[in-house]
């Protein structure tokens, strides 16, 4: 009985690591630059800048680069605006056996073909292994404007995961462009203030 338990939760353990960041908080931050990577003109990225506007970031090993191609596509089909909308390719270099100078000519292209898209190498997976996210994987991450994560997907995603991708992007880009009004109180408040600036005092 005790090796079957030791068992069952060895696969729990094993499902929950790779189980993508936790839906409805902030990812931990990190930074990339110098030997651990970064942009492909080598300067310096950071997580930090995954605010403002819906994010959507791929992780990928190299090897995996086409295993979400459904997903991406299902993106450019969108055409979101730039001011709303953004994109991060993070490349787990330290998880493919070809050599860096390869990929590094490959990423200069993309970048220059897509340059909506942010391109970031990693160089020690240091992004997989901070944000617990699958090696040797392809893995998408999609941010709200204040930096929570919405969805966050290890491997290759369903069908119904790009519907709901989609969904939760067009629902955040909506937001951004028709925000709500603030609350009655804010909105009472907000009124007594102006009141009190626009009265002049008695000579």
């Amino acid at each position: 009985m005790k090796r079957v338990s030791l068992s069952i939760l060895f696969v729990l353990l094993s499902v929950g690591l790779f189980a993508g960041l936790p839906v409805g908080q902030n990812a931990p931050l990190l930074d990339l630059s110098g030997d651990a990577g970064g942009r492909v003109d080598d300067s310096a990225w950071s997580s930090s800048e995954l605010v403002g506007k819906v994010w959507v970031v791929v992780h990928a090993d190299p090897d995996e680069s086409d295993l979400n191609n459904a997903a991406t596509e299902a993106l450019k089909a969108k055409d979101y605006p730039e001011d709303v909308y953004g994109s991060t390719a993070i490349i787990n270099m330290a998880a493919t056996w070809k050599p860096n100078f390869a990929i590094n000519m490959i990423l200069e292209g993309k970048q220059e073909k897509y340059p909506k898209t942010v391109y970031v190498r990693d160089f020690d997976n240091k992004v997989g292994k901070v944000w617990g996210l699958a090696d040797d994987s392809n893995n998408i991450v999609v941010f709200d404007p204040s930096g929570k994560v919405i969805l966050s997907v290890d491997g290759q995603l369903s069908a119904a995961d790009i519907k709901k991708m989609i969904s939760l992007i067009d629902a955040e880009i909506d937001l951004l462009n028709n925000p709500p009004p603030p609350p009655v109180e804010e909105a009472a408040e907000e009124a007594v203030e102006e009141a009190a600036t626009e009265e002049t005092p008695e000579g």
